[in-house]
């Protein structure tokens, strides 16, 4: 049979953009500045990023930055989310002059910052309410009005149908790049501002630096021109049902992995988490039970494919959810969760099969007889290999894995002890437990 010979029948990758290399292996921290400490101040986290590079974070993420609005203010301090002045620096934090330390102090840990960035509203006292009120969308009855069908009584909507908004709007980006040096961005609601606009601002950002954009949201089309990484929803909620005993791995596979596998772009990097600012529920009395089925849930979202998130706090197993809008400070102490993740993350930064995107192996199923219960799995990726078995459930089960096309000597990443494995490995797994085998070809 002749081969087709034309542009029509040629496969086209669906993103355009490419990240930049330091994402290939990359973690990420999300920090919440304000209870990050008793003061809550730039100059008390720049005591802690060593711990925090060693932990084996790449990218810190800090919260918004800005002045917050206090028309409307919730709380005693109000959310970070409600911005007075996109060019300015929330004083409860520190200075300018303090930002660019902590800047400058996180690339000397060779590691590199994003900021949260808020494009859909404003406070109700932004400047750009009186200067330019035709910048806002507005209700029936011609007033300013919140997030549409949502109860966000502190914050105004924009309307992006106005191009010298969108001008401001890309111009404040590129500020903190050009004067502050910082990589890139996390972009609140992005899915609610239009994407043509975000294409653009990636375009214009991407000719000062390379940048990391992450999006939040779950749209796809969003990883085609504009953002690296975009959330993974889905997958929390499904890993809570899983902990709360309303499903199981099938769920997980069938309604889950299998669609992931077949239609998300391999070069996107979906971001896997188990906790953030606005998605903390597994912390608090009412799920004080589900301590094992957590770190199973979290050895599975850093060994999938994605690039894992840590929320300020989980690693000294913070027991609650923080207050969001007045002070609630973390309080620091030794946990168990910092080993886990310094273990894990230093096999994600040696290991190509476990890198982000298109740097990574794929999931591929590795079958057994528990298939409801346990999830198994291989990735590999120019010789390196790991493979993942995690009893998803609170039973003792005995599996059997049919493991015929992985027979090799594998590193039991946890015992630290060598593990041959033949055609067929059998465990006798405890509820949640799970099993890490891996191999670097060095």
């Amino acid at each position: 049979m002749t081969k087709p010979n034309h542009p029509s029948y040629q496969p086209k990758k669906y993103v355009e953009i490419t990240a930049p290399d330091w994402v290939k292996n990359a973690t990420l921290y999300e920090l919440n500045i304000r209870q990050f400490s008793e003061k809550g101040t730039f100059k008390e986290i720049e005591k802690q990023l060593g711990r925090l590079k060693q932990m084996g974070i790449d990218i810190i993420w800090l919260m918004p930055v800005h002045p917050i609005g206090i028309v409307n203010r919730k709380g005693s301090l109000g959310s970070y989310y409600s911005v007075k002045d996109y060019y300015g620096i929330n004083t409860e934090f520190g200075t300018e002059e303090d930002f660019r330390s902590l800047v400058n102090a996180i690339h000397r840990e060779g590691m590199y910052v994003i900021l949260d960035w808020v494009a859909n509203h404003t406070s109700w006292d932004n400047q750009l309410v009186d200067q330019h009120p035709d910048w806002y969308r507005k209700s029936r009855k011609n007033t300013f009005q919140s997030t549409r069908w949502r109860d966000y009584d502190d914050i105004i909507e924009f309307d992006y149908r106005n191009e010298e908004l969108r001008k401001y709007m890309t111009d404040a980006l590129k500020f903190w790049v050009k004067q502050f040096d910082i990589d890139g961005y996390r972009c609140d609601i992005a899915s609610f501002v239009p994407i043509d606009f975000w294409e653009n601002v990636r375009a214009e950002l991407d000719e000062i630096k390379p940048v990391f954009m992450l999006a939040e949201a779950e749209d796809k089309d969003l990883h085609k021109r504009a953002f690296d990484s975009t959330y993974n929803w889905t997958l929390w909620n499904i890993l809570h049902q899983i902990a709360r005993e309303e499903t199981n791995v099938k769920t997980l596979a069938e309604a889950y992995l299998a669609e992931h596998v077949s239609i998300f772009p391999k070069e996107g990097i979906r971001m896997n988490f188990i906790d953030n600012h606005d998605k903390n529920s597994w912390e608090g009395n009412q799920y004080s039970n589900f301590g094992d089925a957590l770190n199973a849930a979290t050895v599975f979202s850093v060994m999938m494919d994605g690039i894992p998130l840590i929320y300020s706090g989980q690693e000294a197993g913070l027991d609650r959810s923080l207050e969001f809008f007045e002070k609630d400070p973390i309080e620091w102490k030794s946990h168990e969760n910092e080993d886990l993740y310094t273990t894990l993350f230093t096999l994600k930064h040696q290991n190509q099969a476990l890198w982000n995107g298109a740097h990574g192996g794929e999931m591929v199923r590795i079958m057994n007889d528990r298939m409801d219960q346990v999830i198994s799995f291989v990735r590999e990726k120019n010789g390196d290999k790991v493979l993942v078995f995690i009893n998803l459930s609170k039973d003792h089960v005995l599996v059997q894995f049919d493991t015929s096309f992985d027979i090799s000597v594998y590193t039991n990443l946890f015992e630290g002890k060598l593990q041959s494995i033949n055609g067929t490995l059998i465990l006798d797994m405890q509820p949640w437990e799970y099993v890490i085998l891996h191999h670097i070809n060095s």
